[in-house]
């Protein structure tokens, strides 16, 4: 039986000041809210009390309206109207302004944590009340957090051991969410924007009484998303796109040293020398552009190794300079680029045919006819392949692209509009060459009328809406030379959106959040092929199969240590050479506090899976493959394992025979799991053992994975399961066993 009425309740004893509040009851909990405060009470069943929000100064609460399910009340001198409503075991909130403005609305004081927060930081964490170190990073790196961008899913939840509360951001957009240090704790403030775009588009939350399953709050909002309409099975996608299929049981790769020539294509290497000093129009553009490492390595008297390897690469940066320099206008024309890059390989076999292979097809490095033979042979059936420079590798080698897609792979670009840059400034930086259109007219513009700036502050970051016709003649033209089979969309599943005030056009967050995903859903379309994307956040996820950055997101980003500091330890690498970037190759240790708070699996949650597993394929931003941390690779190893996602490494041509086994030995486990569990429901997740390093997850497919993250020996479904080891198990028998390696 459901009980509301008005009464007085002491919100004294709850360090609030005593008002009069409407409360709301019914056999789960009661709710207590102080229309004139917006403080709240909130008491679970044969619980405690706990002060949730400690409420503000006291407005004038006028019109006070009570029926048998909901309350609501005005501030009318502030122009704001609240709605609360009690079902079941939520709590409705809804808030509409009448004018633009800036609302606070939850001010949750450290108590009210409870035992730890359940923050949707990339995949998942849990953050224990108490733990020094998580209060000083969360307060120190989340002291503001943007609910779309910053959160993989809009909420917030706190544990109480027998029950959780979850704060659920149904209104997702111009949201802020604040932590403090509070004594030993965190305090949460939440506030949001009515914008002078749309006033009077209302602000809607959801409190979730849950039981002390900490992923509870992301099943219910994984519900939230299917009674909505707006969750996207992957069978659907499959059944929509039948090449996504081949994501199941896929790992993940990115091909570096994707340009015109490999190693193995220089047969003569002094007929190539000789024909490079010539003085044929491709050969002096060549040599124009050569830096002096490249020139004195051409005119030494004995070619060695190194010698080799420094002048192909100066090749294929100076065919990538003479083909960008001719398509980098103000205006391009994108068919003429793709031209472009066929007329100079032909150039380059007229001027210097005689000192290469003879089969031109099987021209390229790492992107090449002879990449997927090996892989193929080696018995790697399954993958998905980006290329990590762009889709320049693709116009350089059509017939290599083809061989991967023959081979049984998705070949996928790289591609980017959510940047643009004039013409002549950063020719390296391909995709966010899109013209002075998109520059100028594309560019979000701020209240204060300027332009934002793009990415590390160069160029515009721009509007999906407005590029879209740019995106589909440029992914047209390519796709048009270059077989590839899938597509990657950098930035536009991150959830990063923004208000636009250009007075002709302008755009909130939520439309240019649904602008990225009709823009993957363009492309998925129109060519029948699975879209990628960066991050995944559910705000943006929409019209994607797969995202790169949620089991280990961007880290350190800026840190002098790891991106500054060439003496580091931890210094993450330089972009450099082009063929096999330090950046993506150089293994290094993690340091504190992000080796912990990123990779101690006893902190880790499977939350994002809890919603989008059998939706979204998600694996490492391509930051960090599966083997760059070295202290931290095989607890990342069997927590991606448990949550059955899939590895993610970068190969070049050096590297590949060294990397290969290592690829194979963990395909061997994951790809028939994921082909059984790709697309089922992550229903469970539990810890079996008191340091929470020997976890379970449990799927609507009926197999359990149980890993042991441990040092010592773990008993577990009848069996024994050795240290950092993982074992499957289907109808009370293990399937599949797999230890990790140092």
């Amino acid at each position: 039986m459901r009980h509301l009425f008005y009464c007085i309740v002491s919100f004294s004893l709850l360090s609030a000041p005593a008002l009069a509040a409407i409360e709301l009851e019914n056999e789960y909990w009661r709710i207590s809210v102080a229309p004139e405060t917006l403080a709240i009470i909130v008491t679970a069943t044969g619980r405690e009390p706990v002060a949730l929000s400690s409420g503000f100064e006291p407005r004038i609460a006028e019109q006070i309206q009570i029926s048998d399910k909901a309350a609501s009340w005005r501030w009318s001198e502030e122009g704001y109207t609240f709605s609360f409503a009690l079902e079941g075991q939520d709590l409705q909130l809804s808030v509409q302004a009448e004018r633009a403005a800036s609302l606070d609305l939850i001010r949750q004081p450290a108590a009210a944590m409870g035992q730890g927060f359940v923050l949707p930081l990339a995949e998942g964490h849990y953050v224990p009340a108490g733990s020094a170190q998580w209060r000083d990073f969360v307060a120190e790196h989340f002291s503001s957090v943007n609910t779309s961008q910053d959160l993989s899913l809009p909420l917030l939840g706190m544990d109480f051991g027998a029950y959780s509360l979850t704060w659920i951001f149904e209104t997702p957009f111009n949201n802020t969410l604040s932590f403090a240090r509070d004594n030993n704790g965190l305090s949460v403030g939440f506030s949001h924007e009515f914008t002078m775009l749309a006033p009077r588009e209302p602000l809607r939350m959801l409190l979730h009484l849950g039981g002390g399953d900490r992923i509870a709050g992301a099943k219910r909002y994984r519900r939230l998303l299917i009674e909505s309409g707006r969750y996207e099975s992957l069978e659907s996608k499959i059944a929509a796109t039948p090449d996504t299929l081949k994501l199941l049981g896929a790992s993940q790769i990115y091909f570096w040293g994707n340009g015109l020539l490999g190693s193995k294509d220089l047969v003569d290497w002094k007929a190539f020398i000789d024909q490079l000093k010539s003085n044929t129009p491709i050969a002096k553009a060549l040599m124009n552009g050569f830096d002096n490492e490249a020139v004195q390595a051409v005119n030494t008297p004995r070619i060695q190794a190194y010698e080799k390897r420094v002048i192909l690469r100066a090749i294929n940066q100076g065919l990538h300079r003479l083909a960008r320099q001719e398509w980098q206008v103000d205006d391009p024309d994108w068919t003429e680029m793709t031209a472009i890059y066929e007329r100079i390989g032909r150039d380059v076999r007229a001027t210097f045919g005689s000192a290469l292979s003879r089969e031109p097809a099987s021209w390229g490095a790492t992107l090449s006819q002879t990449t997927f033979d090996m892989l193929r042979k080696a018995g790697l059936t399954k993958a998905w392949i980006g290329l990590g420079d762009g889709w320049e590798g693709g116009l350089w080698n059509p017939q290599a692209v083809a061989a991967g897609v023959g081979a049984g792979y998705l070949i996928a670009p790289y591609d980017s509009y959510e940047t643009a840059i004039p013409a002549g400034v950063r020719p390296d930086w391909t995709t966010a060459a899109l013209g002075k259109t998109a520059y100028e007219k594309c560019a979000v513009i701020k209240k204060d009328g300027k332009a934002q700036s793009g990415f590390n502050g160069s160029g515009h970051y721009t509007l999906s809406d407005c590029v879209l016709p740019i995106l589909k003649k440029r992914v047209q033209a390519i796709k048009n030379i270059v077989p590839y089979n899938s597509w990657f969309l950098d930035a536009y599943a991150t959830g990063m959106v923004f208000d636009s005030y250009r007075p002709s056009a302008p755009v909130t967050m939520k439309q240019n959040a649904q602008a990225n995903e009709d823009a993957s859903r363009w492309v998925n379309f129109s060519f029948n092929m699975p879209v990628a994307s960066e991050d995944g956040n559910a705000t943006t996820a929409g019209g994607i199969a797969l995202a790169h950055g949620m089991q280990v997101p961007v880290i350190g980003w800026g840190d002098e240590d790891m991106m500054v500091d060439r003496q580091s330890p931890y210094y993450l690498g330089r972009w450099y050479p082009e063929e096999e970037p330090e950046f993506f190759f150089k293994q290094v240790p993690i340091k504190e506090p992000f080796r912990s708070v990123y990779f101690d699996p006893s902190t880790r949650l499977p939350l994002y899976q809890s919603v989008f597993h059998g939706s979204v394929i998600t694996a490492n931003h391509w930051h960090f493959d599966s083997l760059k941390f070295t202290n931290a690779r095989r607890e990342s190893e069997l927590v991606q394992l448990l949550y059955n996602v899939p590895p993610l490494y970068h190969l070049s041509e050096r590297t590949l025979a060294k990397r290969l086994p290592v690829i194979l030995r963990q395909q061997a486990f994951f790809q028939p799991l994921h082909e059984r569990l790709g697309t089922s429901e992550l229903v469970s997740f539990r810890y079996l053992s008191d340091d929470r390093l020997l976890q379970e997850t449990a799927f609507s497919e009926g197999t359990r994975l149980i890993a042991n993250m441990s040092q010592e020996r773990r008993g577990a479904a009848g069996t024994t399961i050795a240290p950092f080891s993982i074992i499957a198990v289907r109808d009370g028998a293990v399937i599949a066993r797999y230890s990790s390696r140092d």
